[in-house]
């Protein structure tokens, strides 16, 4: 079964990131495209550090939530991407043809700079490879 990729770079914006992982999860569950529809969020850092050196750091509060909102929030130097699989049986191919077409449309998605990858594009090999090796 061929597979066909998306990938969309969100840049530093975690938040619309989160929104476009919260939509495909809706997507998932109301359409039942459990195994057909798989993404993985991957972060990569632009080698700039978070916080500069020598900088103080956030005192512990007593209350516990402060002090974990302050260690859960990712770094603002990191870029977001979604890499998304759309795998379709071949008498399906009218519903991936749909989806293909729906996906970047999305408000959430259109900022992304969204590239689709199908099989025998240049490049197919290596990002059905990086897929595979994102956990």
């Amino acid at each position: 079964m061929p597979h066909i990729y998306m990938q969309f770079d969100f840049g530093k914006d975690e938040e619309k990131a989160q929104l476009a992982r919260h939509k495909l999860e809706v997507w998932k569950q109301a359409f039942r495209l459990d195994k057909k529809l798989l993404y993985k969020l991957t972060r990569a850092t632009d080698g700039v550090p978070a916080m500069e050196p020598g900088a103080a750091k956030p005192e512990k509060s007593k209350g516990k939530g402060k002090a974990k909102e302050s260690e859960e929030k990712p770094a603002a130097n990191e870029t977001v991407k979604i890499l998304l699989r759309l795998a379709f049986s071949n008498h399906e191919r009218l519903s991936e043809q749909r989806w293909v077409q729906r996906i970047p449309t999305e408000e959430m998605f259109q900022a992304a700079a969204p590239e689709v990858v199908k099989p025998g594009d240049s490049g197919f090999a290596e990002i059905e490879k990086k897929f595979e090796e994102l956990a």
